[in-house]
């Protein structure tokens, strides 16, 4: 495949090797890049978008995820520098701009000018990790959700998606994609309630998952019912059942300014091991 003069091509599943390889270094920040390379062989038509590596010296050094997200790997300021100036060949095609933040601060920078006012930045993302059993006793209430608990688990899923990005899943004709995405996270068992008497009370779901790492996204409490414990417990019990099942390390992100959710997390166990940024259009 050609490679341009800053080193940069399109991946494919002759690179997959190398790429896990890379990966490997931080398997825990990097496991959306190593899912995504994981289930799709790197075929730009399983990707539905594309994956940049940076070679120097012929060997594979820094990587992007280009796809509805744009997503740094091992990225150097300069290898971030080298992406954007790729991306400004091919315009914005992406909803976010995602990932470590110096990554993602190099990035932004370099495209800022050209793709236009985004909607929200947030530069303090603390990116959070537990590999050991929770600190607190888990709700016992908490368990992986089917099918049948669709009617309680969409609704919530929809809540806490407006409430995170200010904009709602459904907008734009989005429903049946996103009712298509939560039915597919419950299908995979990575869909995770409590419920009381009948309704859903505390909610997560895994986003991504690999031998190493599964990141939690969607953590979410009705209003009425936060400041009960529901989510500390809740988490603990999450940490559990993924660690169990799905993988040996949990791993999320959270924003800088929400400090309830923070502080639950730490008192489950996570601690901070990185910081993200998110860029959203």
């Amino acid at each position: 495949m050609l490679t341009t003069r800053h080193g940069v091509r399109v991946l494919g599943p002759e690179d997959l090797p190398e790429f896990v390889r890379l990966v490997a270094r931080d398997p825990v920040v990097n496991v959306f890049a190593d899912y995504r390379a994981r289930t799709t062989n790197l075929e730009p038509r399983w990707l539905g978008g594309e994956v940049w590596g940076r070679f120097l010296d012929g060997t594979l050094t820094a990587a992007c995820h280009v796809g509805a997200n744009l997503v740094p790997v091992q990225a150097t300021e300069d290898d971030a520098r080298v992406f954007a100036e790729r991306a400004l060949t091919r315009g914005r095609n992406v909803s976010t701009i995602v990932g470590p933040q110096e990554a993602v601060r190099t990035l932004w920078n370099g495209v800022a000018g050209t793709w236009g006012r985004p909607r929200e930045i947030r530069w303090d993302q603390p990116h959070l990790e537990i590999a050991a059993s929770p600190r607190v006793d888990p709700d016992p209430g908490v368990r992986v959700t089917t099918m049948d608990d669709l009617a309680e688990v969409y609704p919530a899923c929809v809540a806490m998606y407006t409430e995170e990005v200010g904009v709602s899943p459904e907008s734009g004709g989005g429903a049946d994609l996103y009712r298509t995405r939560v039915s597919q996270l419950i299908s995979r068992g990575w869909s995770f309630a409590s419920f009381d008497h009948g309704r859903l009370v505390f909610k997560a779901e895994v986003a991504c998952a690999t031998p190493a790492a599964a990141q939690v996204q969607g953590v979410w409490v009705p209003p009425d019912r936060r400041g009960e414990g529901l989510g500390v417990r809740g988490m603990a019990a999450v940490v559990e059942l993924v660690r169990r099942d799905i993988a040996p390390v949990v791993a999320l992100y959270v924003n800088e300014f929400n400090v309830p959710a923070r502080r639950a997390y730490e008192l489950v166990g996570f601690r901070q091991t990185a910081t993200f940024a998110t860029v959203m259009y």
